[in-house]
């Protein structure tokens, strides 16, 4: 009994200790905004920046067919109140972008008289409408974030997003961990055994209520025996991830892929076609050049597609670069010699020529991007540099290197121990004798 009262002792001082290293590391931050009032009586409730001590809060649910005239007619406002609100609300949140299932707020005072009118623009996002010195001002409120580090780790047996669900957190992060290996591992073909350890931020409001996923703060991904790390490091202004030696976990994609180009079509929603006479989305950018000018792979990949699509986008090929990017190229003239489905292309590879076949009004390239399935704008998209830690900033790296396999490594026997403690109250009973 000496013994594992002493064993049962030693875990637990290493367990406060280790609760100690983690907490003053910073493993719990929080981010409040800087309109959140700071030091009131406890005694005071706020809600949106007000007190609403002596008021009273009534929530609705904005439905179909409603308006913000009709709303403002329900709580009761006469005509020339309504434009007065319409007007000067209009300014910071336009009438049109009210969503059916999107909230409102009335705060009204003992006469039911309607002091403040809150209308929600996202999760976090409101905007006020105040009436209680018998003017009419608007502004934005912020509801004050807190974010939370949370540590997952698991081993896969069937997919990604199982095993992070399994361990409890939220589905998302398969995806934010799946971006951070992009360039490193194929998702989709991941393996029975491999596993993960990381921890991350959950954005929170109302101390419950979650937003989402802010950011990982450190992984280890092990993918056929061998450890991928990500680290999270600031180098010129930019925060991406690197792994143990300081090497950029991505790889940058070229500009564009033709060498001389000219953009006659950006990515739209809505773009008149010029043959079919209508608007429709172009989720792709359209770069004129001479026929026979080269198209090339903007990064290494896979051609998962080639072939000819009458009536749209005449000769054509797909590119997955990972299991994030996949790219797409039309109007092709022809194909480049040797380029077949399946083929492995490097980045800045001849892979075809401009054309003008299919639905085209003359030589160009329709080029298009999908990240996650989703197209995203060839143009505006994300390129971080693939630059390795520069040597001034190495000792820095290390640093951060060292402090997130602390946590992580602390995380993990923290769980551990919480883990054996568990089974230790179910199978150390006192003996009875």
């Amino acid at each position: 009994m000496y013994t594992i009262n002493k064993r049962k002792t030693i875990r637990s001082i290493i367990y406060s200790l280790l609760i100690v290293s983690v907490v003053s590391c910073g493993l719990k931050k929080e981010e409040q905004q800087t309109d959140q009032i700071d030091q009131e009586e406890t005694s005071s409730t706020y809600e949106y920046g007000i007190c609403v001590d002596s008021l009273d809060v009534t929530r609705y649910e904005i439905g179909k067919g409603q308006y913000l005239a009709t709303i403002l007619t329900e709580l009761g406002f006469e005509a020339n109140e309504r434009e007065k609100i319409i007007e000067a609300v209009s300014s910071i949140y336009p009438p049109s972008r009210l969503q059916v299932g999107n909230s409102y707020v009335a705060i009204t005072d003992s006469t039911s008289a309607v002091k403040y009118v809150v209308f929600e623009k996202s999760q976090t996002d409101y905007a006020v409408v105040d009436l209680s010195t018998g003017e009419i001002s608007v502004y934005d409120y912020t509801k004050p974030v807190i974010l939370k580090r949370e540590y997952a780790e698991g081993t896969i047996t069937s997919s990604l997003w199982n095993a992070i669900i399994g361990t409890g957190a939220p589905a998302m992060l398969a995806l934010e961990l799946s971006n951070v290996y992009a360039w490193q591992i194929d998702f989709f073909d991941v393996k029975e055994g491999d596993s993960f350890q990381l921890m991350y931020d959950v954005a929170y409001i109302d101390d419950s209520t979650m937003v989402g996923i802010s950011s990982i703060e450190g992984a280890v991904f092990t993918h056929q025996g061998k450890p991928f790390h990500a680290i999270p490091f600031q180098q010129d202004s930019i925060m991406e991830f690197f792994d143990e030696e300081g090497n950029s976990l991505r790889k940058a994609f070229l500009k564009a892929p033709l060498d001389f180009i000219r953009v006659t079509s950006k990515f739209s929603n809505s773009r008149y076609h010029p043959i079919l006479k209508r608007s429709r989305p172009h989720h792709g950018v359209d770069y004129a050049a001479p026929v026979g000018t080269p198209v090339k792979t903007i990064g290494d990949g896979v051609v998962i597609e080639k072939g000819f699509q009458r009536g749209g986008a005449g000769n054509f090929m797909k590119v997955k670069h990972n299991a994030t990017y996949t790219t797409t190229y039309m109007h092709l003239s022809r194909f480049a010699k040797g380029i077949e489905k399946g083929r492995r292309v490097k980045q800045g590879e001849v892979i075809a020529y401009v054309g003008s076949t299919g639905l085209s009004t003359g030589p160009h390239l329709d080029f298009r991007v999908h990240k996650n399935n989703q197209p995203v704008n060839p143009l505006t998209m994300e390129s971080p540099p693939c630059l390795p830690v520069k040597p001034e900033l190495k000792d820095s790296f290390m640093i951060v290197q060292d402090r997130v396999m602390f946590q992580l490594d602390s995380l993990r026997m923290m769980g551990q121990m919480i883990a054996e403690r568990k089974t230790d109250s179910l199978t150390l009973r006192p003996s009875r004798s």
